[in-house]
Order: structure tokens, then sequence, then C-alpha cells
């Protein structure tokens, strides 16, 4: 047993990575140039490249990695180097549809033409409410009104004044009649000088008063001169409408050749259809509503909008009236000097897409135009680069489903938040055609899920960008992450790392990556522990960051958030959770563990006991039983059976039932990294020899018995180390591991020590036979070519066990005690 303890024992050496940087630090980091370049993400660089420099629709970017490995940096780093030159994106402007108010147009212009021509239309507008006016109030123009609304009311006149000769000459008066709010003309006759109703005169018609025949003669000449006003007011009316038309043609007439001459420079400086369309459509609404250009006070006159002469009537307010006029620059490229790069980092549907805003009118009405259209990032990146995080994209409400439409489409329709259900926009503006490359960044499980469950998501995003958490621990990457610190701590004036200090994190950056030939990649992980270290170093007024900072910030951070891990321990010190380190137990082993946390992962020792027994049970899994057990530690327990089976089961049944268990575990258990530790106790209740229990092991196993290596492997050792620690460690005590995993080790330097002063040991096997002889110290024993085991070996004991098992249960089936005779059989 001595010798193959020492044989597979693990030199104090192989458990900690240890190198000399000094040929690459120098005295501090100040004198190492800081990081230029992209640290250990060739292939995920390599994707983003690719997918920035294909052009074609489709080949938008899904950046996917763990958060802390440098996604968004790596992404910002490698669109400044791409995006160094190429076409400026168009301005985007909405202005009023003339013919179709509820669809505004659409107007697109070389970077900086929007704001031009937005200025240009507003200086139109403005010189034309100083020329306009100017016009209406020149002495020409008034001159030529007044000949006009002269004539025709000369026409007026003369109608009226005839008509009210006859009505004289006919004993009748004109009168205005109230109706209402309103007055009306009406006849009157007259009798004795006074002029009556002809309601009046039936009534003294039938006081005797007055003649019925002279009545009637008065009714009739009534009815004559109604009808013949009737005609002479519609004459009228007809008179008005000509003043309005000779005025608003004379209005026209002298306005028009001022409007084109405004707008047809405007009009010789574009070739784009669409901006000609609307400049038309723009020249021919002037001159069609020019009340708009007219003073603000007008006086009223015949025929004119407002009312009747001598009454005073207040225009709308500018804005009001010359709103139909306004362009609406929704994307200003003015100031763009290469493609645009936006990074939305609260993606909700209207701050991504726009959105349509709803204002409320003078009266209190909430409406809604073309002049409230808002762009939202999408379009601000428009001819660009837009870079999304994923998990924040999925979440909002309805911004996935429009996002895929418009990349596969290439088209944005601008709407209403189609989540807002208290108002909804009834302007519908063109659509937008859109190039634009976008990057989201995400992590690997959310790509996995989307790529699977739908189906526009690889048509849409046909280049993936994957982060590793890990890199190769090679002397060119440890230069580059010397760098990444030298920058981290210039950029942050934080104090340079003396050979000590980037030596031992180095040595975290090993360890957290989980094996010795590779560096973690999740820098903001490095980036917290140096700025932790700095303030250690700080306090202690240093001039450097050493070793023992490093460390020391390491140990608090742990120490924030093992809460859970010290009460488990001090549940085992104290004997509420069961663990022996000393003494020897048959069927009893000490497993390892790991509880992972959000922040935190530590190991723990657990108790696990093996019952054996006759019967055909097989291996029975108390956990699975219990269903607290996953997949993985169900198949691992099966794996057993195998292994059995094949090494024992050869010449006779397995007649068996045992019960296998973690004690004092009451949440759920996975993984197969204790089925080789389980299979320890096995065997030792079968052979009925005792384990040592200052031994804990881990490791998987397979139906050869060769021990796989398993995750978690330091935490594991620092944690059964902890409890023998706890409990006094007698230099006996120690862990056994996978001979794979020595690869992983990279222990905290109080284990490493205790190790290289025999207070505590390591032991790396490749078989379950090495794994039962240091437990027991018994050797586990080779069959010789009659497949015989050598006597008190393990194995020979444990195949003695089952045979005994084997005849004991055939005796039992067939009713005869063990090794005597079934009923009926005679003797001799």
């Amino acid at each position: 047993m001595s010798d193959l303890r020492d044989k597979l024992r693990a030199p104090w050496e192989e458990l900690i990575w240890h190198d000399s940087l000094r040929n690459l630090v120098g005295e501090t980091t100040a004198g190492v140039p800081p990081q230029e370049e992209v640290l250990g993400q060739s292939r995920a660089v390599k994707a983003i490249k690719l997918g920035l420099a294909i052009k074609s629709a489709g080949y938008n970017i899904f950046v996917a990695g763990v958060p802390g490995t440098g996604r968004r940096k790596t992404v910002e780093k490698l669109l400044e180097e791409h995006n160094v030159e190429g076409p400026i994106p168009k301005d985007l402007c909405y202005v009023n549809n003339f013919k179709y108010p509820d669809q505004p147009r659409l107007l697109t212009f070389a970077a900086g033409g929007g704001r031009e021509f937005k200025k240009r239309i507003s200086d139109t507008i403005d010189m034309l409410k100083k020329k306009v006016p100017a016009i209406f109030e020149s002495e020409e123009f008034q001159a030529a009104r007044n000949e006009i609304v002269n004539r025709h009311i000369g026409r007026q006149k003369a109608l009226f004044k005839n008509f009210e000769s006859k009505v004289q000459q006919s004993n009748f008066m004109m009168v205005q009649v109230q109706v209402g709010p309103f007055t009306r003309p009406d006849l009157a006759p007259v009798v004795v000088g006074n002029p009556r109703k002809i309601e009046e005169l039936e009534s003294l018609v039938e006081e005797g008063k007055f003649s019925p025949e002279e009545l009637e003669k008065i009714k009739a000449k009534y009815q004559e001169l109604s009808q013949e006003m009737e005609k002479i007011i519609k004459e009228a009316r007809d008179i008005d409408k000509s003043i309005q038309q000779d005025l608003e043609g004379l209005s026209k007439d002298r306005v028009e050749p001022v409007v084109k001459d405004l707008i047809s420079p405007i009009r010789e400086e574009t070739s784009d259809e669409a901006v000609t369309a609307y400049l038309d459509e723009l020249q021919q609404d002037i001159i069609e509503n020019l009340d708009r250009f007219k003073p603000r006070l007008v006086q009223g006159m015949p025929g004119a909008e407002g009312g009747m002469p001598g009454q005073a009537m207040l225009a709308p307010p500018e804005q009001i009236l010359f709103k139909d006029y306004e362009v609406n620059v929704i994307v200003d490229n003015s100031e763009t000097t290469k493609a645009p790069v936006v990074f939305e980092t609260t993606p909700t549907f209207r701050n991504l897409f726009g959105g349509i805003d709803r204002v409320v009118d003078q009266r209190g009405v909430w409406f809604s135009d073309y002049r409230h259209i808002k762009a939202g990032s999408f379009l601000k990146a428009n001819g660009g680069y837009l870079v999304l995080n994923a998990r924040d994209t999925l979440v909002e409400v309805g911004v996935w489903p429009v996002l895929k439409r418009t990349l596969r489409e290439a088209i944005l329709e601008i709407q209403t938040d189609p989540f807002s259900f208290l108002f909804t926009a009834s302007v519908k503006p063109e659509k937008i055609p859109v190039i634009i490359r976008v990057i989201m960044v995400g992590e690997p499980e959310i790509y996995d899920i989307v790529h699977w469950y739908d189906e526009d998501f690889q048509k849409i995003f046909k280049v993936k960008a994957e982060f590793d958490s890990v890199m190769p621990n090679t002397s060119d990457n440890v230069q580059k992450l010397l760098s990444f610190v030298s920058h981290v701590c210039k950029e942050e004036e934080l104090l340079p790392f003396d050979l000590s200090g980037i030596e031992a994190l180095t040595r975290m950056a090993v360890r957290w990556a989980g094996r010795k030939k590779k560096l973690t990649a999740r820098l903001e992980r490095i980036a917290d522990l140096i700025r932790e270290a700095d303030l250690q170093a700080k306090s202690e007024k240093a001039s450097a960051i050493s070793g023992a900072h490093v460390e020391k910030a390491h140990a608090e951070r742990i120490e924030r958030v093992n809460m859970i891990e010290d009460k488990i321990h001090e549940m085992i010190e104290d004997g509420i959770l069961m663990i022996d380190t000393e003494g020897e137990r048959v069927g009893q082993i000490n497993g390892l563990s790991v509880y992972s946390l959000p922040e935190f992962s530590f190991g723990r020792p657990s108790r696990i006991t093996a019952k054996t027994s006759m019967g055909k049970g097989g291996i029975i899994n108390i956990e699975r039983e219990a269903e607290l057990s996953g997949h993985s530690y169900n198949k691992g327990v099966l794996i057993l059976s195998g292994f059995l089976r094949d090494r024992f089961s050869q010449d006779k049944p397995l007649n068996l039932t045992a019960s296998i268990t973690f004690e004092q575990s009451y949440s759920g258990v996975d993984g197969d990294s204790a089925s080789s530790t389980e299979l320890y106790a096995l065997l030792s209740s079968l052979a009925e020899k005792p384990i040592d229990q200052g031994i804990a092991v881990t490791g998987s196993v397979n139906q050869h018995g060769e021990v796989q290596p398993i995750g978690g492997v330091n935490y594991k050792i620092e944690g059964f180390y902890k409890t023998c620690k706890a409990k006094g460690l007698t230099g006996k005590q120690g862990v056994m591991i996978p001979r794979l995993n020595l690869g992983d080790l990279n222990l905290e330097p109080e284990v490493v020590e205790a190790v290289k002063q025999g207070k505590f040991h390591i032991w790396a096997v490749d078989h379950v036979d090495q794994g039962i002889e240091i437990l027991t110290g018994i050797a586990a024993g080779e069959p010789d070519k009659d497949g015989n085991w050598p006597e008190d070996s393990i194995n020979y004991l444990v195949d003695q066990r089952l045979d005994e098992l084997a005849r004991a249960m055939k005796d039992f089936e067939s009713g005869s005690e063990p090794g005597g005779q079934s009923e009926g059989d005679e003797e001799g």
C-alpha cells in the first residue's frame, strides 16, 4: 500500500501554475505598452470581419459569448477599424401629402441636404408672408380690387333700387324679420301710412275693421312681390360669388408669378422626381390658399371670407396657418463623416423604430400629422451599423417581429407603438428603404434557442461570432494579458503591478480558466481584481501592486460571497453534517461535490455509503428513488452495474441488491463525478474491507473501470482540505483525483504549502484498481490466465462474496437450507 501511495502521490509542483514572467515584465507593468488589439478571440474577430466585409443582405452578425469576454469592446474596436471610409447615408424627411394628408411623403437628400431643403422651404414661406400681404396692400391691387367690387356692387344696388321703387308703388315696404339669431328680408303692406303684418290685417278683417276683398288683393300682391324678391336676392348672391371669384382670380394672377419665382430655384437644383412632385403640389397649394398669407386682423368686406362689412375677424396663429408647409427632417446626417454606428442600450419599440407623437390642439383634441413622425435608432443607423443586446431586444414587447421583418424586407414602416392601447395615429407614412448591418450581442444559449425556434433567424443572421471564455496559455497571450493590465492601470490611473503581483494575477487567470494550459478570456473579471488589488495597495501606501495585494483582494472578494460555504463548514465542525476525516469504515467513503452559486463556487465533502445483500434488485440508487437525482447522476450509477457484470459475472449470475446514497443530502444531485467514489464504497461493502476516511475521492468511471476526468477539481480539493484543517490535519489525509485532472490543478497557495510540508496529499489514479488499493491498503489483484484472482485481494474477496450470494439465492429459490438438501432428496 505504501509503495502505491508514494508512487501515485502528485508532487506539489504539479498542484499550481508557476512560471516566471521576469522576461516579460521587468520591475513593474508601467513599462509594458498598453493593449492595442483584441485579446484571445481570433475566431470571433475573423467572423465579425467577414460579416462587416460582405455587403449582401442577411449577413448580420450575432456575437455569442458569456458576459465579461470583451464582446462589446471588440465590436467597437473592429467597427472603428472597418468603418474608415464609405458613403455617407442620406437625410430622410417627411413632408405633407396635400392630396392624401394621412399618407405623408418621404423625401431623401444627400447628407446635409435635408436641413438645407427645410431652410429653403421655410425661407420661401417667410418671404411669401411678407410679399403676399404687400401685394394685397399695394395701391395697384387695391385699385383693381375696388374696381371689381364697385362694378359688381353697382349691379347689386341697381337691382335692389328698382325693386324698392316697385314695392313702394305697390304700398309695400321692405323690412328685416328676426329668425332665431339671424334676420332675413321680408315685405310688409303699408296701411294708413304704417307697415302692418299680414296676420294683423287678418285680425282686423275678423273685427270688421278691414275689407276682406282688400286683404285678398294685398295677399296676392305680397305673393307676387315675394317671388320677385327671391329672384333678386338670388341674383345678388350670384353677384357676391362673382366678386369672390374675380377677387380670387385677381389674387392668383398677382401672386402666382411671385410664388413661381421663389420655388423655381429650388426645383432647378434637384433631379429627384419625388422632390419635384412635392414642389409642384406645394406651389399649387400656396396659390389655392392665399388667405393664409393675409394680415392676421382682416377687415371684412362683401365677398371676403370672414363676414359682413365692418366686421373684424382674428385669424388663426401662424403655427397653425402654415403647418402644412413645414419639412420634418427625421434623420439629419449633415455632421456625419462616415457610416453611422449606433449602440442602442434601451431597445424599446419606440427607441428602436421611432413612432408618431400625439399632441393636443387648442380644442383639447388629440391628433397626429407628419410633423410628429420621429425616427428611432434603426433609422439613425441606416447606411451603417446598429449594435443591440440580444436579451434586451428579445424581451421587449413587439420588437423582435418588427426587427426581423424589417431586415428581411429591407423596408421600415414607422408606426405608432402597436402596444400603446390608449391612442393610435391615423397617419401612415411612406415606407423607408433601409440598408443596415445589425450586430446583436448575447449569450450562446440565446443564439441556440432563437436559431432552433425561429426559421427566419438563420436567414437574417448568417454570421455567428463566438467568443471563447478561455484562450491558450502561450507566452504571446500572456504578453497580451500584461498589455491589458497596463491598459487598465493607465486608463483608470491605478498603481502598476510588480513582478509578484503580475504573477499572482496571471495565476488567477489560469485558475479561472480551469486548466494550466489556458487563460481566462473573461477580461472584466481580471479588471475587477486589478481595481480591488489597487485599493489594497493604496491602503498600505505601496508604490506598486504586489502578489500579497492580489491574494488579499481575491480573499476578500471570496469572503463577501461565501457565507453559505462558511455555514456548511461550521455544521461539519459541529458534527451536524457527519464527516469522518480519520479512521476506517466498511462501505463508507467521503465523496466531493461542488456548489455553484451565481458569483461563487466551492467544494464540500459528502458521506457516501453502500449496503449490499442477497437479492435481484441490482444497484438501488436512493437519490433516484427519492427523485433527487439528475440524468447524468443516474447514468453514472447504472455504469456500476455494467462494471460488476463485466468483471464478476462471467461465470455466475449477479444476484445482488445494493443501495447507494449521499447521506444527509436533501436537495438535487447531478453529474457523474461521484461514480468512482460509489464504486469504491460498493467494493468495500462486498469485500468487507474498510476504507480510510482520511481520503476523499472524486472522479467518474466507465464500464472498464477507467477513472475519467471531472470538473471543479480545485474547489473539491480545497473543500476537503478546509474540513481536514478544521478537524485537525494528521499528515495522512488527502484527495484522490483522476490523473487526467492533473493539468487542471491550480490550488490556493495554502493548500500547496500543506502538500509541500507533507500535511496533505493528492493522489492521481487511472483505474479503480489503483484507487481501491490506496483506500483500503489491499491490492486489487490481477486475474491469472484461468481468470482466478489472487487470494485475499480485493477482487478475490468481492468475487467470493458474489459467489456466496449467488449460491445462497439459488438455495433460497429451491427451498433448501444453504449448503443442505431440498425436500425429496435422498441421502446416499
